[in-house]
């Protein structure tokens, strides 16, 4: 199986300055998609979870469009071909 992540540039250059990378995880999970970038990439990781496992409060992840918050966080389903975007929070007035 091989999910597409997709990165913001400044994410991106945690990543080898890659914003589109494929992915082969282990199993069909979000937490599996998160564990195999971690692996490859350990600045990312870290930036995007914290060391409980947990995505960060300011990183927004969206699997196919849909916000894991709301559709089970690191339990939700990705699919062969899915498109997993990660952006961090913007804050400001």
């Amino acid at each position: 199986m091989t999910v597409q992540v997709l990165l913001p540039g400044v994410l991106a250059d945690l990543a080898g300055g890659a914003k589109h990378l494929d992915v082969e995880p282990a199993g069909d999970t979000l937490a599996d998609v998160l564990d195999e970038l971690a692996a490859r990439h350990p600045m990312l990781g870290r930036r995007l979870r914290d060391e409980t496992g947990t995505v960060r409060r300011f990183v927004n992840v969206y699997v196919d469009g849909d916000d894991i918050r709301y559709a089970g966080g690191l339990t939700t389903t990705v699919r062969d071909g899915a498109q997993v975007q990660v952006l961090p929070s913007i804050a400001g007035g």
